[in-house]
């Protein structure tokens, strides 16, 4: 059976005004009802108070399955290091000593630019978050601080979704305007700082969105975009969209596609995108172009989870497509993880997946996940599981 515990709440009374961490009476069952939470900023607003900044669990050992309740939240990223996880929430991120059972929630209270956390990495040995209009914020243990990068510093955007080091030792960043490179890590040093962009790489770069990145082999650096795939090799740049193989065809989704509103309805943004990618006919959320989730294998073969194009394979010159006719659970990926034993991992908005040969084994709230749509996941040196979803996260035991 499984464990449920709240992120927050100092005793019953407030486990509708804040998440911190509190064991439950008794088990429940996975789906069980959420508590309400305060607003973005973490502050005091019409009665309501801010999260604790720390606090202890006490869990259960034998669980099967423990859940870790975040309140109204989105979990974007989990980043294992040792015995210590971080959890990226829309509520700032928590630090969990798996061992004392104690963690730490960081927000704009304590040196964070924003409470919003698109990604967990790990820079030159310290902890690097990518925040939702906060730039990037790296956290340096010793002094207990940390030191945050924005425009100013050199950033496209304040709006960043990866951040990753190289084995050159460059720092790449993800941004919703462009993706940065700071040539050998020098993150101090402005001079170093560079920005790519759709208009300075002339279309090479095929979208400003960027949500992704990873390095293949001999150095190649991999972008997913809002509009397709791009590599960045010895100084060129290459694209792939939809029209060039990325993305199931509709007529093999079109079934299968479980959010029917249209986001080009809702933002002229994507409308315009919609008409630029001839899906003008198209009034569900499909958009084969954009790329969720992105993994390279020690292979150097490419792995996208796209938004209702299911999950393409890119191999260099041939792409392959698995989707719900092929065992996935949905067709919308929101998370790829390639966990330590090369064991692919695949989160959609319907379950998570285990990539079995061509073939898929689905994991559900019936097997102990928190919820069936799954953001994020990283894997325990002794291999249980971390699985993130709106509203929590759930921590699955090695063989379960």
């Amino acid at each position: 059976m499984g464990v449920a515990y709240y992120m927050g709440a100092k005793n019953r009374e407030q486990q509708a005004a804040a998440p911190a961490v509190r064991p439950m009476q008794g088990p429940i069952s996975p789906n069980a009802q959420m508590p309400q939470t305060q607003n973005h900023a973490g502050l005091q607003q019409q009665g309501q108070t801010a999260p604790p900044q720390g606090g202890k669990v006490d869990v259960d050992p034998n669980a099967k399955f423990t859940h870790f309740r975040v309140g109204n939240r989105n979990v974007k990223s989990i980043f294992i290091k040792g015995d210590v996880a971080w959890v990226g929430t829309s509520g700032g991120v928590v630090r969990y000593d798996t061992k004392t059972d104690d963690y730490r929630l960081f927000d704009v209270r304590n040196g964070l630019l924003s409470n919003g956390i698109f990604s967990i990495d790990e820079i030159g040995g310290r902890i690097m978050v990518g925040t939702y209009g906060g730039g990037m914020s790296w956290y340096d243990e010793k002094q207990d601080k940390w030191e945050n990068f924005n425009i100013p510093q050199g950033l496209g955007d304040a709006f960043v979704y990866r951040v990753m080091q190289a084995s050159n030792g460059d720092v790449w960043v993800a941004t919703w305007s462009g993706a940065n490179r700071i040539r050998g890590g020098a993150l101090s040093d402005r001079s170093k700082w560079d920005l790519y962009t759709v208009e300075n790489t002339k279309g090479g770069l095929i979208n400003d969105w960027v949500y992704g990145l990873a390095e293949g082999k001999n150095g190649d650096i991999w972008m997913a975009t809002e509009g397709g795939l791009v590599l960045f090799r010895n100084g060129k740049w290459e694209n792939w969209n939809h029209a060039k193989g990325l993305g199931a065809p509709y007529e093999k989704v079109k079934n299968d596609i479980k959010f029917t509103n249209d986001p080009a309805q809702q933002s002229v943004h994507h409308a315009k995108q919609k008409e630029e990618m001839g899906l003008q006919g198209i009034n569900v959320a499909f958009n084969p172009n954009y790329i969720v989730s992105m993994v390279v294998d020690k292979d150097g073969v490419v792995w996208a989870g796209t938004w209702g194009g299911g999950l393409s394979r890119f191999d260099g010159k041939d792409w392959r497509h698995y989707t719900v006719a092929d065992g996935l659970p949905g067709n919308h990926v929101f998370m790829l993880h390639i966990d330590k034993k090369g064991q692919m991992w695949v989160g959609t908005n319907a379950g998570l997946a285990r990539m079995e040969g061509d073939k898929f084994k689905v994991m559900t709230t019936e097997n102990g996940l928190f919820s069936d749509t799954v953001f994020s996941m990283a894997t325990a040196e002794n291999g249980n599981l971390w699985v993130g979803s709106f509203g929590g996260v759930a921590r699955l035991k090695s063989g379960f």
